[in-house]
C-alpha cells in the first residue's frame, strides 16, 4: 500500500470505523490523476521525476496488468547472462515513457537491491529497448532477474554487445526516475 492511500485510509479511520469499512468494501481510493488509472494488483514499478502523468502523489505506480495494457512486443537475442538465444517479451520503453508524460534525457533505473544505472531516453527509440516481463514465455520471478528487466536487442546492433549497454540492462527493476 502506498503512503497516500495509507494516509487517506487513516483519515477515514479517524472519522469512524464504520466509514472505513464502508469505504474499503466499496473499493474507494483516491481517484487517479492525468488519465493514468491506479493499480488494482500489487504494484511492481514506480516512475518518478520529470513526468506529467501521475497516479500516486508525485509519481506513477504500475501493476503487471497496467504495464501489459500498454502493449507488448517480443524479440529473441543472445545475452551474457543466459545460454543460447532467449525470447524476451515486454513493454517498449518508449510507450512507458509516453504513458507517464516523461520529459527528460535519461532515466535512472533502480533495482530491488539498489543497483542503479542511467539509461539515455534516446536509446529507447533507437534500439527498441523493452521493459521485459517474460523470458521464453514465462513471467520472470525475482529470484531469476524479474519481475522486470531492461533488455536491448543485443543481436540487432553490434554496438550493443558492449559492457556499456550490458550495464544499462538492469534486472529486478523496481523504480525509474526520469531526469
Amino acid at each position: 500500500m502506498d503512503i497516500e492511500a495509507f494516509a487517506w485510509m487513516r483519515r477515514l479511520a479517524c472519522a469512524g470505523s464504520v466509514t472505513l469499512i464502508a469505504a474499503l468494501s466499496a473499493g474507494a481510493l483516491p481517484a487517479s490523476a492525468g488519465g493514468l488509472e491506479r493499480p488494482q494488483g500489487a504494484p511492481i514499478l514506480t516512475v518518478e521525476g520529470n513526468i506529467s502523468i501521475k497516479n500516486d502523489g508525485d509519481g506513477a505506480v504500475f501493476d503487471r496488468d497496467m504495464l501489459e495494457s500498454l502493449g507488448e512486443v517480443s524479440f529473441k537475442t543472445m545475452t551474457p547472462w543466459f545460454t543460447g538465444e532467449v525470447e524476451f517479451e515486454g513493454v517498449p520503453m518508449e510507450k512507458l515513457m509516453e504513458a507517464v508524460g516523461a520529459k527528460g534525457t535519461e532515466v535512472e533505473v533502480v533495482a530491488l537491491n539498489d543497483y542503479k544505472a542511467s539509461v539515455p531516453i534516446g536509446d529507447f527509440g533507437e534500439y527498441g529497448v523493452i521493459l521485459a516481463l517474460k523470458r521464453d514465455g514465462k513471467y520472470m520471478p525475482i529470484s531469476d532477474k524479474g519481475p522486470l528487466f531492461i533488455v536491448y536487442p543485443y543481436d540487432g546492433h553490434a554496438e550493443l554487445q558492449k559492457q556499456k549497454f550490458y550495464a544499462r540492462s538492469v534486472w529486478q527493476v523496481a523504480k525509474m526516475i526520469v531526469k
